[in-house]
């Protein structure tokens, strides 16, 4: 697979969105095997971790964000579910599991109900080491331009975590601390 030549067919180097992509993807990708490294007594896939996590995010090309430079017509939230539709199209079908289950801490279908969420009705959540990895990693990092340099700390993911999907979502990512920290 060539990622860059993928990556380049729906980000046009020099945009914003294209140097926002490539940053967090970086970022994440970098922090996402920096963690799967630590374990010693688990076979992970730290090739497929590297190239996954750095495509996690190629479905945001087709969301309205103008703030990070994407003029597509779906709302974020639908990025991961089409970059798995992209991803899948190549023939990279774990590839395209991770873009739609890192979302949040992943996304059930009863959230999706409940929250009207304009998203296929399934379980959206990671399910493999490899995708629970990359969605943690992920939550270190900001697609924002105020913050697209900085990593947040282990409370600072917690709060952001707490604010934006709420208290009843803390549990999983305390394990996650616990796992991967």
């Amino acid at each position: 697979m060539n990622i860059n030549k993928l990556i380049e067919e729906y980000y046009e180097p020099g945009t914003m969105a294209y140097d926002i992509f490539l940053t967090h993807a970086k970022q994440v990708s970098e922090k996402a095997v920096d963690i799967a490294k630590r374990f010693q007594y688990v076979s992970l896939d730290t090739d497929f971790i590297k190239s996954a996590a750095f495509l996690h995010d190629i479905g945001m090309c087709m969301t309205d964000s103008p703030e990070i430079g994407c003029h597509g017509e779906h709302p974020y939230v639908c990025h991961g579910y089409l970059g798995r539709e992209i991803l899948e199209s190549r023939g990279f079908p774990m590839h395209g599991m991770v873009c739609e289950r890192h979302l949040g801490i992943g996304i059930s279908v009863e959230d999706i109900k409940a929250q009207k969420l304009p998203l296929p009705e399934r379980d959206m959540k990671p399910v493999t080491m490899e995708e629970q990895i990359i969605c943690y990693a992920d939550k270190f990092f900001s697609k924002s331009s105020e913050l697209i340099n900085h990593e947040r700390s282990v409370d600072e993911v917690m709060d952001m975590v707490k604010n934006q999907y709420g208290e009843d979502k803390l549990s999983l990512v305390k394990s996650w601390i616990n796992m991967f920290s």
